[in-house]
C-alpha cells in the first residue's frame, strides 16, 4: 500500500463532515466526478469501504470513522508544522503567548519584563481558545488556569489560588460569608450546568468576556466560579464573591507543546517558573 497523501485526507475529511458528495466538493472547489474518483481511489488503496453512499445520503462506516479521527489529527498536525516552519524562516521572530485576558494572576507584567530572549506577541482569547492554538501552531507557549486537557502538552504549575464564587449582591445566599456547594442547587453557571456540581465551567457557545459575564451576575442570570486573583481584580458593587466549601482550588499553568524543542519556549518557561516562586508570586495565589 502506498502512503496517504495530505490531498487525499481533506477530500475525504470534507466529504465525511458535509455528508454528501455535492457539498464536499463545493466546500474544497472542485467538480464532483474527481472527487468520487478519488474517494473511491482512497477505498482502493487502503482495501476497505470507507462510505456507505445512498441516492441521499453518505454515511461512514466503522473504517471511515477511524480514519475520520486520525486524519483530522493528521491534517491538523501538517498544518501547525507548516505555521512553525514559516515563523522559524522569519527574519523577525516573536514567542507568541496565548492567555485570556487577566487569567495571568498578575504575573504578565514580571513576566514580559523579564524575558529578554526574543519580542513576545500576546494571543488574547476567550477560555478554550488556548489549547488548540498551541496545537495548531498558532501559540508557542500558554499561560491558563485548570482544568484544561493536557494531551499533547507539557505543562508547569505557577501559582494555585483559591477559587470562589460570584453572585449577584442581591442574592440571599450572599449575606451568608462561607456556602458549601448544594447552597447553589439550582443556580447555573455561564454554560448552563448546575452550580452544584462544582465544577469550573467551561466555554459557552456564545464567548462572553468578563464584563458580560458580570452582567448577567448582577441581574442574577447565572453564578460563576472564577480564581480569587481575578475576583479581587474586579470589585463591583453589585456582585457578591464568596468562598465555596469543597471548591476545588485553581493553578496557572505554563503550557507548550510536547514536541516543541525550542530553546525560546524553555527559556521563557524557565523565567515563568522564577517568577511564580517569588514570594509576592504567593501572594497573588492566596
Amino acid at each position: 500500500m502506498s502512503d496517504l497523501e495530505t490531498r487525499q485526507l481533506r477530500y475525504f475529511v470534507a466529504v465525511a463532515e458535509e455528508r454528501h458528495f455535492g457539498r464536499a466538493a463545493e466546500r474544497l472547489g472542485m467538480a464532483q466526478p474527481p472527487l468520487s474518483r478519488a474517494i473511491r481511489e482512497l477505498e482502493r488503496q487502503l482495501g476497505v469501504q470507507l462510505l456507505i453512499r445512498t441516492t441521499r445520503q453518505v454515511a461512514l462506516t466503522p473504517a471511515g470513522e477511524t480514519l475520520l479521527a486520525d486524519a483530522r489529527v493528521a491534517l491538523d498536525a501538517v498544518a501547525a508544522a507548516q505555521r512553525r516552519a514559516r515563523r522559524a524562516g522569519q527574519p523577525a521572530r516573536t514567542l507568541r503567548l496565548a492567555l485570556k485576558a487577566d487569567y495571568d494572576a498578575g504575573l504578565l507584567p514580571r513576566l514580559l519584563d523579564a524575558y529578554d530572549v526574543m519580542p513576545v506577541e500576546l494571543m488574547l482569547g476567550g477560555r478554550g481558545e488556548q489549547v488548540p492554538a498551541l496545537h495548531d501552531g498558532r501559540a508557542d507557549v500558554a499561560l491558563l488556569p485548570g482544568p484544561f486537557d493536557e494531551r499533547g502538552l507539557d505543562t508547569e504549575p505557577l501559582v494555585t489560588g483559591p477559587a470562589v464564587v460570584a453572585l449577584a449582591a442581591a442574592d440571599p445566599l450572599a449575606a451568608r460569608t462561607v456556602l458549601r456547594l448544594p447552597d447553589l442547587a439550582g443556580r447555573k453557571l455561564p454554560d448552563g450546568t448546575d452550580a452544584s456540581q462544582g465544577r469550573m465551567a467551561s466555554a459557552p457557545a456564545r464567548p462572553l468576556d468578563l464584563s458580560q459575564i458580570f452582567n448577567l451576575v448582577e441581574v442574577g442570570g447565572i453564578v460563576w466560579f472564577l480564581p480569587d486573583w481575578v475576583a479581587r481584580r474586579f470589585p463591583r458593587p453589585g456582585t457578591a464573591f464568596r468562598p465555596v466549601e469543597g471548591l476545588e482550588p485553581v493553578t496557572l499553568k505554563v503550557a507548550w507543546p510536547a514536541a516543541s524543542r525550542s530553546l525560546e519556549v524553555a527559556a521563557f518557561v524557565r523565567v515563568a517558573r522564577e517568577i511564580a516562586q517569588a514570594p509576592e508570586a504567593a501572594l497573588l495565589g492566596g
